[in-house]
């Protein structure tokens, strides 16, 4: 091999080496921005206060007849069947409702809940809470019917 060959082998070693450095540096970059979200570091959708559904039986927005015992709730705008995780601020405890009625219809608040999922939450009239939306119907976007 001649001198040249060499050189120009050495030469080309060396911007494989670089380019290869580039690539883990580029990488250990993308891991470090771009970190899978811790589930404390998500935000929540809404955050304010929760009521409880009253306890008679009577007919929801969506058709269905309210029921104390189902995990359902009342928002103004999410479309029914959205699926939404409540997180009680003051005792951390959560439930998985599923909307079903429009409301609240009091000023102030942002979900009435039904009585078993207030249980869950470990509440019986007011409390603080944020929701965060687990799933939306794809037939229906927010905001919609």
């Amino acid at each position: 091999m001649s001198r040249r060959t060499s050189i120009h082998c050495s030469a080309f070693a060396n911007r494989a080496t670089v380019a290869k450095s580039h690539a883990i540096a580029t990488a250990l970059l993308q891991l470090v921005v771009l970190e899978p979200t811790r589930a404390d570091d998500v935000k929540p959708d809404e955050c304010g206060l929760a009521s409880v559904y009253s306890t008679m039986s009577e007919e929801t927005a969506s058709g269905e007849d309210t029921s104390a015992k189902n995990l359902t709730a009342a928002h103004r705008s999410l479309p029914f069947e959205t699926m939404v995780l409540v997180e009680n601020r003051e005792n951390g405890r959560s439930a998985v409702v599923r909307i079903n009625d429009r409301g609240p219809h009091v000023g102030g608040r942002i979900i009435d809940v039904s009585q078993t999922a207030a249980h869950e939450l470990g509440f019986a009239d007011l409390t603080k809470v944020c929701l965060k939306i687990l799933s939306i119907p794809e037939d229906r976007p927010a905001g919609e019917n």
